[in-house]
């Protein structure tokens, strides 16, 4: 478990400083833990969002009659259960993922009142004014106005968007530049690792504008 006031500090820090942050730990590649920029922060005047990951997976653009609503059950179950607060994930794997959208007002409603702050997807969203005004946070990759046939497939599995791998319970930080992904039992030594990171790039940028800096000054 994160305490409140771990979660509160997490959501002090961007989210590019936790993923320089996590380097020093040495768990992971470089190159692993973050999605690529096809998914974007939607609504970026709105906070950081930190939570723990409710995986599933959706379509929303197979033709024909609407798609079984007894997947979206499982969802909010799972979304009710998680470890607070919650973050859902939803991987596209209808036929058209360009035309997709998952997520409304209507569920941004739903998921808020059951514990979720935002919806990480590599398909599409809507409802943007009314979702703003819940606070709830989209990250997703792009806009579509038709919710088409919306079907919430499988839930509790593990999910690759955008690069990054994510499992039921990871812990999730995103901002306006991007979505990252880590293991939640690490949240105490990445905060520590992140206090470092802090301090040290203060330290450089504070000698890079100093008065007599020269390029000779660099290490």
């Amino acid at each position: 478990m994160i305490s409140e006031e771990m979660l509160n500090r997490l959501r002090a820090i961007d989210t590019p400083t936790l993923c320089n942050a996590v380097e020093a730990l040495k768990l992971r590649d470089r190159t692993e833990g973050f999605m690529g920029y096809d998914i974007r922060c939607i609504l970026p005047e709105l906070a950081p969002m930190v939570g723990f990951a409710v995986t599933a997976t959706a379509r929303s653009t197979v033709p024909g009659p609407p798609g079984d609503p007894s997947g979206a059950q499982k969802l909010w179950r799972a979304v009710n259960d998680s470890p607070k607060p919650a973050v859902v994930i939803l991987k596209d794997v209808g036929p058209d993922r360009s035309r997709s959208c998952h997520y409304g007002d209507m569920m941004a409603t739903l998921s808020k009142r059951l514990g979720a702050v935002g919806l990480v997807t590599d398909g599409g969203v809507r409802d943007l004014k009314g979702v703003k005004a819940l606070g709830f946070q989209y990250f997703a990759a792009g806009v579509t106005p038709a919710h088409g046939n919306c079907e919430i497939v499988e839930v509790g599995l593990e999910v690759r968007i955008a690069g990054a791998t994510v499992r039921p319970g990871d812990l999730i930080h995103a901002d306006e530049n991007g979505v990252a992904v880590f293991p939640p039992s690490i949240a105490k030594e990445l905060l520590l690792a992140a206090q470092d990171v802090i301090e040290r790039e203060s330290a450089r940028i504070e000698v890079y504008n100093s008065p007599g800096f020269k390029v000779s000054d660099l290490k």
